[in-house]
């Protein structure tokens, strides 16, 4: 009798129950994890999913912000794009900023840390004041680079003259505008990838190192054969984020140069975009541009996943 009694008093228990994923949930634990995963749901599909899908379709017409006229013409934009030589000098330019700006920074970050992870006097002022460029605004501080290399009273010639040294025209001419910009992005983001390197460096344990000083290792070798093999999933991601933001930089050249600076040399792909989209008014134009550097950015990122993975630490 009893355990007839126990089964009675189980089986209306297991009807509260529902099997997800081969386990058994309460219904009241099934009702309160779709309560906090709704709120979630939808704001990806307001925010993420539904602009996505709105400017796939648009990319396959010619809306005109202008004319507010729209007409699927299938792959006309594509076409178009391929064929434009603004298109294909945007994006040249995009590609000489990003491998430089991803060379430089990954490299001067790599190696400032490096020498900000040893017992130096001062260290943490150099730390506070390599970072702090990070989170000065980007309006402000580009505006301020901009009297920085105004040619005839920007401090940047100045320092040149005293040098000895020719003056430039930084900004205002072709040949100069982009790495004039490209400057100051290093000195606005590399004290982000200081960081992200400082505490991987910090986060090697001293046994290592130590091994590797008894079995007489110099310095180079203990950096190149058992510090930066540590660091490589640092490194991955430093160089993953720095291939989407140097895709999608904006704000600096738009502030620096706008209209693409002297004969479109710092006009990036982004750039064009905004020109197709809200000067132009080809809204189908710009999203199939946008699509096509989503393309880009997500097979450079998915190439440069599969190189980091393939990567092993030996630190024999």
């Amino acid at each position: 009798m009893s355990s007839e009694a126990s089964a009675q008093r189980s089986a209306p228990a297991r009807k509260h129950k529902i099997k997800l994923f081969g386990r058994e949930y309460h219904t009241n634990e099934v009702a309160v994890g779709i309560l906090f995963i709704v709120p979630t749901l939808a704001f990806m599909v307001f925010t993420f999913i539904l602009p996505v899908i709105d400017v796939v379709d648009l990319s396959f017409t010619n809306f005109n912000l202008k004319t507010r006229t729209m007409k699927y013409i299938q792959l006309e934009n594509f076409k178009y794009l391929l064929g434009a030589e603004d298109f294909w000098k945007s994006l040249l330019n995009t590609v000489k900023y990003s491998v430089m700006k991803l060379t430089l920074d990954t490299s001067i970050a790599l190696f400032l840390a490096v020498l900000l992870d040893k017992n130096i006097k001062g260290k943490k002022f150099f730390r506070s004041s390599f970072f702090a460029p990070v989170v000065v605004p980007m309006v402000a501080s580009s505006l301020i680079w901009i009297w920085f290399y105004d040619p005839t009273v920007g401090p940047f010639n100045q320092i040149l003259g005293w040098l000895g040294l020719p003056e430039s025209q930084w900004l205002y001419h072709e040949s100069t505008a982009l790495w004039s910009i490209l400057l100051f992005s290093l000195w606005k983001g590399v004290g982000y990838n200081i960081i992200l390197f400082l505490s991987g460096l910090q986060n090697i344990p001293d046994s290592y190192t130590e091994a590797a000083k008894l079995d007489g290792a110099s310095e180079w070798q203990l950096f190149w054969r058992v510090k930066f093999p540590l660091l490589r999933p640092i490194t991955s991601f430093v160089i993953m984020m720095g291939i989407i933001n140097s895709f999608k930089v904006f704000a600096e050249f738009n502030v620096m140069t706008p209209d693409g600076g002297p004969l479109g040399s710092t006009k990036l792909i982004v750039s064009y975009i905004y020109e197709l989209a809200f000067t132009n008014g080809r809204m189908g134009r710009a999203c199939a541009c946008a699509l096509m550097l989503f393309a880009l950015i997500f097979v450079l990122t998915q190439f440069q996943s599969m190189v980091g993975a393939h990567k092993t630490v030996d630190i024999d």
